[in-house]
């Protein structure tokens, strides 16, 4: 019970619901190496009491760890700090899919497809892709995953013209424009923070109300044409969006 006894007062030191600041404690503590990879946490009824709040707020807290992988139980043994997951760097000055980034990082990529199939356009993927209201544009909505851990949500349209098949996108979208020899050369992306809703945190297993990186990506032919927005809501726990910038003379 020693080894967390300095939790004692963390409602004063964070912000927020009470299991949060818990878990925001916990997460500190860890960092801070006074839990390290493989020690086991004491019971839930004693971290109850050394902390003096409920074992249901206890209970919510630690789920939430083990939601985000930070800590990982193990049937009969308890609850012990997990390994460190690796944080993945997405490069904004490449025009990559996902699935190209996780082959270069030696990682399976995977998708849970939430939707796929042709639509009328709404008004924004109208003026985006140049449509008109009697076109039909082809949306893809699915879960990504690294290694089995959900990172993002991507939700990516297109003119039906370039993707006339999207029931037979398989892994990798610019793969398969690439056959169709659609495939983009440039982008531009711009980048905000937001909270995830209730469902988009539960899809990217972590607790609601957590901040997401949101990427909207607008892709073109060499041609000039615009034939993709997609946009991509990443785990701001997991992933890191990098620029690189050439410094020009004084």
């Amino acid at each position: 019970m020693n080894s967390i006894s300095g939790l004692q007062g963390f409602q004063d030191r964070f912000d927020g619901p009470l299991y949060m600041r818990l878990k925001l404690a916990f997460e500190a503590f860890i960092q801070a190496r006074h839990l390290q990879q493989g020690d086991a946490l004491p019971s839930e009824r004693d971290i109850s009491e050394i902390c003096k709040v409920s074992r249901v707020t206890v209970r919510r807290a630690i789920d939430a760890l083990v939601d985000e992988g930070a800590l990982v139980r193990r049937h009969g043994s308890g609850t012990f700090v997990a390994a460190p997951r690796e944080r993945l760097e997405q490069p904004l000055s490449l025009a990559t899919s996902f699935s190209e980034d996780m082959t270069r990082r030696g990682m399976v990529s995977s998708s849970t497809w939430l939707d796929r199939g042709l639509y009328l356009p709404g008004a924004d993927e109208m003026m985006t892709l140049g449509l008109t209201g009697n076109s039909k544009v082809a949306r893809l909505k699915r879960l990504r995953l690294a290694d089995g851990v959900p990172v993002a949500l991507e939700h990516a349209s297109l003119p039906s013209d370039i993707l006339p098949d999207p029931e037979n996108v398989d892994l990798s979208l610019y793969a398969h424009l690439a056959r169709l020899r659609a495939r983009p050369v440039r982008a531009v992306q711009r980048i905000s923070a937001r909270l995830l809703t209730q469902e988009e945190a539960r899809l990217l297993v972590v607790p609601e109300g957590e901040a997401g990186l949101a990427v909207h990506r607008v892709a073109y032919l060499a041609s000039g044409r615009a034939i993709e927005t997609t946009k991509t809501l990443y785990r701001s726990d997991l992933y890191d969006l990098v620029t690189e910038q050439i410094i020009g003379p004084a």
